[in-house]
C-alpha cells in the first residue's frame, strides 16, 4: 500500500510538472506572455497541484512519514487507533518506489521501535521492536529474551489494566523489559502458548517482536527482516482514535515512543 501510494504521488508530479512545462515552453515559442485569465483549466489545474505533490513526495520520501497503527502487537507502547509519525532518514536516504538507498546514516540498535515492508508481502507495512542484530544470538524460552545468552531482565508491574482498544489484554502480566538501557513495557500471557527456540541473526537482517508478546506476528515465526526492507524508526505519536470508546484519546497524543 505504501508502495502504491509512493508511486501515485511519483506520477501525479511528473504528470503536473510535465503539463505546466510543457505550456510555459509554448508559450515562449509562440511569443505570449503568461497570463492566469486565459489560463486552460488544465494548465491551470497542473500548476496548483505540482507544488502540492511535489512538497508531500519529498516529505514522505525523505523526512516523516505518517502511519495508522492496525493492531495490538506492540500494546502497551502502541494502541490500536494509534497515529505515529517515522522518521525516513534515520537509517538512510532511499530514492521513493524503488527504496534504492543512496546515502548511508545510521543503523537500527537494540530497542528501535521500526516499521518495515514485511518480508513475506512487502506492499504490507509491519512495526516491531528489533530484538536482534545482525550477528546477534536470541533465545527465546519461559517468554524471557536472552541476547548472545545474556539474560534480559524484566521488572514486573503488576496486572495490566487495558481501556479501550487494549481492554482485550487485561489480566496479562505488565512489566519493564531492560534492552540495551532502552526501557520499554511489555505484556505477557501467563499459560498461553508461546513459540521458543535459537535464532542467528544473519548480516543484513534484523529479529524483531511485538512487545505484546503472545499476541505478536513476529520474526519468530516468520524470520528476519532484511535491511532493504526498513522503512524507518517510529518517534512519536501525533493522533489517537478509539472509534469504539471515548474517541480522541487526548492522552496519548504528544507520546515520544522508546
Amino acid at each position: 500500500m505504501d508502495i502504491d501510494f509512493s508511486f501515485f504521488l511519483l506520477i501525479a508530479t511528473v504528470v503536473t510538472g510535465l503539463i505546466w512545462a510543457g505550456y510555459l515552453l509554448y508559450l515562449k515559442k509562440v511569443g505570449r506572455e503568461f497570463d492566469e485569465t486565459t489560463e486552460p483549466w488544465l494548465i491551470e489545474t497542473a500548476r496548483s497541484f505540482f507544488p502540492i505533490v511535489l512538497i508531500v513526495l519529498l516529505l514522505r520520501s525523505f523526512l516523516v512519514e505518517p502511519f495508522r497503527i492496525p493492531s495490538g502487537s506492540m500494546m502497551p507502547t502502541l494502541l490500536v487507533g494509534d497515529f505515529i509519525l517515522v522518521n525516513k532518514f534515520t537509517y538512510g536516504i532511499r530514492l521513493p518506489v524503488i527504496n534504492t538507498k543512496i546515502i548511508t546514516l545510521n543503523s537500527p540498535q537494540h530497542g528501535d521501535i521500526v516499521v518495515f515492508r514485511f518480508p513475506k508481502d512487502p506492499t504490507v507495512d509491519y512495526i516491531k521492536r528489533v530484538i536482534g542484530l545482525p550477528g546477534d544470538r536470541i533465545s527465546y524460552y519461559d517468554k524471557t529474551l536472552r541476547i548472545n545468552d545474556k539474560p534480559v531482565t524484566q521488572a514486573s508491574l503488576g496486572v495490566y489494566q487495558g481501556v479501550g482498544q487494549g481492554e482485550d489484554m487485561s489480566g496479562a502480566e505488565h512489566k519493564r523489559e531492560n534492552l540495551d538501557s532502552i526501557e520499554h513495557d511489555i505484556l505477557i500471557k501467563t499459560g498461553a502458548p508461546s513459540v521458543e527456540g535459537v535464532y542467528q541473526v544473519p548480516e543484513g537482517h534484523y529479529f524483531v517482536m511485538g512487545d505484546n508478546r503472545d499476541n505478536s506476528n513476529d520474526s519468530r515465526y516468520w524470520g528476519f527482516v532484511p535491511e532493504q526492507n526498513l522503512v524507518g524508526k517510529a518517534f512519536f505519536i501525533w493522533m489517537s482514535w478509539d472509534l469504539d470508546n471515548k474517541g480522541v484519546g487526548f492522552d496519548r497524543i504528544g507520546t515520544v515512543l522508546k
